[in-house]
C-alpha cells in the first residue's frame, strides 16, 4: 500500500521483500514531508519482512533437518514434504495408537459417512476428527491431482463413473489416509539423506518401492496386506 502511494500508476500486487527494496530506492520523495514519512515508513516494514523472511527460512530448515533425523518414511509419499511431515507426526504422536487404518480415518475425519438414497450410493463429509491432520491430508490430494500420480488416475477414474469432484477427492483422502497409516506402522525403511533440491530422499532400494512410484501404486492399498505395527507388542501389552 505504501508504495503505490509512492509510485506514480502503483506497483505491482505480489513483490518479493528483495524486489520492493530495488523500486523503494528508486523514489524521490524531494521537499514532500508526506512523502518522505511514507518511504521511510515503507523502509522500516522491509525491514521487519525480511528479518520474517530469515525467521521463516530458519525455521523451515531446522524441521527439514528434525524430519531427516526422525527417520520417517511419510515423505516417500508424493505430495508429502517436510512440513506436511511434520505436521502429521506432531499431531499422530504414537503411531500405535491407531491399530486399524479405519481408526486413523475416523480420527483424521477422512472416514466417509454414508448418505445414500434409494438405489444410488452416496458419501457425504465427515465434519469431525482433528481438522488439522484432515487439512493436511487435503494438501496431499490436492498436489497429487495437480500432477501425473496414481492419485490423479484414481481422482479422474472416479469422476469418470458418475462421481462428483467433491465426492472423488473425499475418497481419494481416504486412501491417502490408508497409505500415510500404513507408512506410519510400518517406521523407516532405510536413512533419509538430503535429496535434489534439499528435499529428503532415500536409498536406491527405497526409491524403487516409494509409494507413487509407476512399480509401486501410491493408492492401491488392497493390493498390500497390513503390516504388522512396530509396536504392535507394545499395545496389546497396554
Amino acid at each position: 500500500m505504501l508504495l503505490r502511494e509512492l509510485i506514480p500508476g502503483g506497483a505491482p500486487v505480489r513483490l518479493s521483500a528483495e524486489r520492493a527494496t530495488i523500486i523503494l530506492r528508486g523514489v524521490r520523495t524531494g521537499d514532500d514531508m508526506v512523502a518522505t514519512e511514507r518511504k521511510r515508513l515503507a523502509r522500516d516494514l522491509l525491514v521487519d519482512i525480511r528479518r520474517l523472511d530469515r525467521d521463516l527460512a530458519d525455521a523451515k530448515q531446522r524441521i527439514t533437518d528434525a524430519i531427516l533425523a526422525s527417520g520417517t518414511t511419510l515423505t516417500e509419499l508424493h505430495g508429502v514434504g517436510p512440513i506436511t511431515a511434520a505436521l502429521i507426526l506432531g499431531h499422530v504422536g504414537d503411531p500405535a495408537r491407531f491399530r486399524t487404518r479405519d481408526q486413523f480415518a475416523s480420527y483424521n475425519g477422512t472416514a466417509l459417512i454414508e448418505a445414500s438414497s434409494g438405489p444410488r450410493v452416496r458419501h457425504r463429509l465427515n465434519p469431525r476428527g482433528n481438522r488439522t491432520l484432515n487439512h493436511a491430508i487435503h494438501m496431499i490430494a490436492v498436489t497429487q491431482i495437480r500432477n501425473d500420480t496414481p492419485g490423479r488416475a484414481d481422482y479422474l477414474r472416479r469422476q469418470a463413473e458418475g462421481k462428483t469432484r467433491k465426492e472423488a477427492i473425499r475418497a481419494l483422502k481416504r486412501r491417502i489416509s490408508d497409505a500415510v497409516w500404513r507408512q506410519l506402522q510400518v517406521g523407516p525403511a532405510a536413512p533419509l539423506t538430503a535429496g535434489p533440491g534439499g528435499h529428503p530422499g532415500t536409498s536406491t532400494e527405497v526409491q524403487r518401492d516409494r509409494l507413487g512410484h509407476p512399480e509401486r501404486p501410491a493408492l492401491r492399498t488392497s493390493h498390500f496386506p497390513d503390516p504388522t505395527p512396530r509396536y504392535a507388542h507394545a499395545a496389546s501389552a497396554r
